[in-house]
């Protein structure tokens, strides 16, 4: 049995015997098993679907784009959680093909700053998907393309 196999097998027994005490529901342990699922997703609703629950507005989410892009193919985002205990971050693109365009694991004890850049085919909605303690927090900021980045 190889390392891949064992870790899938532990993976998938520990989802199981959480999901039997109740300690989860069978939509957060299905969107825990494949985290790849939300990176397939067509739409935004899908997306945020797959991270197993529902996310509350927080002002604690800090989102730097530029409000107006020149170029949609390379557009600088940085994301900055001041929420306690940030685990991971989610950075959808509302109006992209696929619109989960990154996701940043956060080791414990460390600032939960990123930066990356994202393409944007058009004018949209930046959506921050924040997991701290458990519960789902996010924010939005829109941002206007001038060029498309997917093929405009």
């Amino acid at each position: 049995m190889n390392t891949t196999r064992r870790s899938l097998l532990k993976s998938t027994g520990a989802f199981g015997i959480l999901l039997a005490a109740g300690v989860i529901t069978a939509k957060q342990a299905f969107a825990a098993t494949d985290p790849r699922a939300g990176f397939d997703a067509k739409t935004l609703s899908e997306a945020l679907a797959t991270l197993g629950g529902t996310a509350v507005d927080s002002k604690d989410i800090a989102i730097t784009t530029p409000d107006i892009a020149e170029n949609g193919a390379v557009v600088p985002v940085s994301v900055n959680s001041s929420i306690p205990n940030t685990q991971e971050i989610y950075i959808f693109v509302e109006k992209n093909p696929n619109p989960l365009a990154a996701v940043f694991m956060i080791p414990a004890d460390t600032e939960s700053q990123v930066q990356t850049r994202l393409k944007m085919g058009q004018s949209t909605h930046v959506v921050v998907v924040v997991k701290a303690n458990g519960k789902l927090f996010t924010a939005s900021k829109e941002t206007k393309v001038t060029l498309g980045g997917c093929g405009g």
